[in-house]
C-alpha cells in the first residue's frame, strides 16, 4: 500500500556543524512518495537543487517525469524521501534566515540528512539523486558516509564548485546585497548560466512581445525575476548561493584523489552537453579521476540545446540514460534480505 505524499518533519538535536558552530537544535521538513518506510522497500533519496524543494513528485513535484508509478523511479517500488534544504523557507519563510544557517555548508547538510534518515530508521539508501546542488549533496554523502549509500547520481553537478561556478555565485551575492530589486535581478542574471545560446535562440529568435514592445527574450527574464520574487526570500536565496559555494568534497581530506580512493559507492555521472554552469568537460575529468582511483564510475551525457536546465527538461533522456541504475533486476540484485536487515535499526 502506498502513502499520499505530504509535509513531516523531524528534529536533530546537539548538531556541531563542521565549521565548528553548535545548534541545540534543528527542524528538518521532508515529504515521503511511494512504498512506506519498511525492511522490505528500497529507498532513494532525491536532493533538490538551488530554488527547488522536497515536492519532487504529484501533480506539483518538479521531478513528477521521472518520479511516479511506472517511471523511472517507479514509487510502486521505492520509498522515496526528499528533505529540504534547511533554510530555504519552504515550510516556514520565518525559517529562512541567512545569518542562523550560514555556519552550515554543503557537508552539514550531507550529515543533517543522513543522521535524519538514521532516526527514521534507514540506514542505508539504494541511491541518492539529486541535480546541481543537489547532486553536490549527494557527492557528500558518498564521502561522509561511504557505507550508507550505494550508488550516487550527480546529475548537471561535481563535487567541488570550479571557478566558474564560483565566480558566477560571488557576482550573484553583489546583486543580492545591492541592487534594489535584489531577488528579480539576480536571477535574470542566473538565468543566462542556467539556459545556452542554442536553447534561447530555438525559443525566442529575436520574436518582439507585441504587447510591450520588448523582445520576447528580455519578457521571459523579466518574468522569472517577478516569479522567483514571488515565491523566494532574499535570505533564502543567499543562503542557497553560499551553500552552492562551500562544494569540495576534497576539502579537509587531502584532496579528492583520496577521497575517490576510499569511495564505496557506485557513481554515476550525469552531465549535459550544453551546460554552461557544470560544464560537461569539468564531469569528465571528474569520471577519468574516478577510473584511475579504480572507483565503480559510468558517465551519461545528456545531448540538449538548453543548457544546465537540462535536467529540468529532458525527462526522457535522463529516464534512458539511467533505467538501468532502478530496473527491477538492478532492485533484486542488490536488495537482499538479509541486507535489508541490516539497514533498519528496527530489524533484529
Amino acid at each position: 500500500m502506498q502513502i499520499n505524499s505530504k509535509l513531516l518533519f523531524v528534529q536533530l538535536n546537539d548538531f556541531h556543524a563542521h565549521g565548528g558552530h553548535y545548534y541545540p537544535e534543528l527542524r528538518l521538513s521532508y515529504e515521503l512518495f511511494g512504498l512506506p518506510l519498511s525492511i522490505k522497500n528500497p529507498v532513494v533519496l532525491v536532493c533538490h537543487a538551488l530554488t527547488g524543494n522536497s515536492t519532487v513528485s504529484g501533480s506539483k513535484g518538479w521531478w513528477n517525469s521521472l518520479i511516479g508509478k511506472d517511471k523511472l523511479i517507479p514509487t510502486e517500488r521505492f520509498t522515496v524521501v526528499a528533505f529540504n534544504i534547511p533554510g530555504n523557507g519552504y515550510h516556514n519563510a520565518a525559517e529562512a534566515n541567512y545569518e542562523h544557517y550560514r555556519h552550515l555548508n554543503v557537508r552539514d547538510l550531507a550529515t543533517l540528512f543522513v543522521l535524519a534518515l538514521q532516526q527514521l530508521g534507514v540506514h542505508q539508501l539504494f541511491a541518492a539523486i539529486g541535480g546541481s546542488l543537489g547532486g553536490g549533496i549527494c557527492w557528500e554523502i558518498a564521502a561522509t558516509f561511504p557505507a550508507f549509500v550505494r550508488t550516487i547520481i550527480p546529475v548537471a553537478s561535481d563535487w567541488k564548485a570550479s571557478d566558474w561556478v564560483l565566480a558566477h555565485n560571488i557576482a550573484q551575492q553583489q546583486i543580492l546585497l545591492h541592487s534594489t530589486k535584489p531577488l528579480h535581478d539576480a536571477r535574470m542574471m542566473a538565468m543566462l548560466f542556467y539556459r545556452s545560446p542554442a536553447s534561447l535562440k530555438l525559443k525566442f529568435n529575436r520574436s518582439v512581445n507585441q504587447g510591450s514592445s520588448l523582445y520576447q527574450v528580455e519578457s521571459w527574464l523579466l518574468h522569472h525575476g517577478d516569479k522567483l520574487n514571488e515565491r523566494f526570500t532574499l535570505d533564502a536565496y543567499l543562503l542557497m548561493n553560499h551553500y552552492l559555494s562551500t562544494l569540495d568534497v576534497g576539502s579537509g581530506r587531502g584532496g579528492f584523489e583520496k577521497v575517490a580512493a576510499m569511495l564505496k559507492a557506485k557513481v554515476v555521472l550525469v552531465a549535459i552537453d550544453s551546460d554552461l554552469f557544470f560544464v560537461a568537460d569539468e564531469i569528465r575529468e571528474t569520471a577519468s579521476m574516478l577510473e584511475a582511483a579504480k572507483c565503480a564510475v559510468s558517465y551519461k551525457e545528456i545531448v540538449s540545446v538548453h543548457g544546465h536546465d537540462g535536467f529540468l527538461i529532458e525527462f526522457e533522456q535522463l529516464s534512458l540514460l539511467l533505467q538501468d541504475v532502478f530496473s527491477g533486476e538492478s532492485v533484486a540484485a542488490c536488495w537482499t534480505e538479509s541486507e535489508i536487515c541490516r539497514t533498519f535499526q528496527h530489524c533484529n
